[in-house]
């Protein structure tokens, strides 16, 4: 491309003449030199100044293709130095160094095109910014998995709020009902090492004999309260008086008898106990062991057993049958088992249950209102 003929008008003017002009068609060659002007500076000004991001620019010549393209590129040789194009340059002159030294990316595609791509308006490299990126993110995982359950996930419940129109499930007085078992169920407890003192038994006796109560309660079609109640008058009366090997199912059959009178509404003639055992014992001997037991143990029949604990506690696990099925399958078994003297009732209770829980579900969870209830943690259980 040779130079431009902007600032030439008498070119323009010659080669489209042809046999000279008239004085009235030289204003119309001069008002259409003034519309060729402004054309070619709108054309000369695309020439120079980039398209804003992120458009690519116009072609350059073969020279400047290969040019760094963070620099400022090179003056074009065919662009003439009008006032406009020295005012741009001026302006260019005195830029910030930052401005200037903006980083820029070149990117020639298969046409040999040079197009300038602003990479970021900061200073801090792409492959950086994905770093850190990945290890907030990688934190915020961790996070995740360490921190408890959420509130929101784990509410307190008030289990008793349902139960508010039922007069039998007293709601006003409850929780004092169970604050007072939670301190009298001391004084139904005996020590863990009582069987020391009894000469002709032991624990296994002991455990056999309560073995065989669970059968004859099973038998009987009794309420569940009266075979834990059995349990606790039978520890406490062997904490207390010595008894013989051949007496040992006597004070069981009698413990079952004194329980049926306190618990049941129907309560087993003396006949049917003194069958089931086998007519080992006469009907005198049961109502004269009866009166021994009754003052050993003071009249006191009314002391909290794990049963007391269990319908609570499980109301707070919101069980279903087959864990409430489970958790007494489990406590009754702690009822034969002697080391388990050692614990309270309200512990077993709240032990059976977690224990169940963990066998169903295969984790261990131990819920806010649970532990709210049973005042018990899940540390304490373990």
């Amino acid at each position: 491309m040779a130079g431009s003929d902007e600032n030439n008008p008498g070119v323009i003017g010659a080669s489209r003449n042809q046999g000279g002009l008239h004085a009235g068609e030289r204003g119309k060659l001069v008002a259409a030199t003034g519309q060729n002007r402004r054309v070619l500076s709108t054309i000369n000004r695309n020439l120079i100044e980039g398209p804003p991001f992120p458009c690519a620019v116009s072609k350059r010549p073969l020279s400047e293709r290969n040019a760094v393209c963070d620099k400022i590129p090179p003056i074009p040789q065919h662009r003439p130095i009008t006032r406009k194009f020295a005012a741009q340059m001026a302006n260019k002159q005195q830029m910030e160094p930052e401005e200037i030294k903006k980083p820029i990316q070149s990117v020639p595609d298969s046409n040999e095109h040079c197009s300038i791509i602003d990479v970021d308006n900061s200073d801090v490299p792409m492959f950086v910014q994905h770093t850190e990126a990945m290890m907030e993110e990688i934190e915020r995982m961790q996070e995740v998995e360490m921190e408890d359950v959420d509130d929101d996930d784990d509410p307190l419940v008030d289990i008793d709020n349902c139960d508010k129109t039922n007069p039998l499930a007293v709601v006003e007085y409850i929780d004092d009902l169970y604050q007072f078992y939670k301190k009298a169920e001391c004084t139904g407890c005996v020590p863990p090492n009582y069987m020391e003192q009894q000469y002709d038994i032991n624990q296994r006796m002991r455990g056999i004999l309560i073995d065989w109560l669970i059968e004859v309660h099973y038998k009987f079609e009794l309420m569940e309260e009266t075979l834990y109640l059995t349990i606790n008058l039978i520890d406490r009366f062997l904490a207390v008086k010595q008894i013989a090997r051949k007496k040992l199912q006597l004070v069981g059959v009698t413990a079952m008898l004194l329980a049926c009178k306190y618990e049941e509404v129907s309560v087993p003639v003396i006949e049917d106990l003194v069958l089931i055992s086998d007519k080992a014992y006469s009907r005198q001997e049961v109502l004269d062991m009866e009166k021994l037991m009754i003052n050993t143990l003071q009249f006191n029949l009314s002391v909290p057993t794990p049963y007391v604990f269990m319908r609570r506690f499980l109301k707070a696990a919101q069980s279903n049958k087959k864990l409430e099925l489970l958790s007494f399958f489990m406590i009754e078994l702690c009822l034969v088992e002697y080391e388990m003297l050692k614990f309270p009732p309200s512990l077993l209770a709240a032990a059976a249950i977690f224990t169940a829980q963990c066998s169903l579900s295969g984790c261990k969870y131990w819920s806010k209102t649970s532990e709210w209830y049973t005042t018990y943690s899940e540390e304490q259980l373990m």
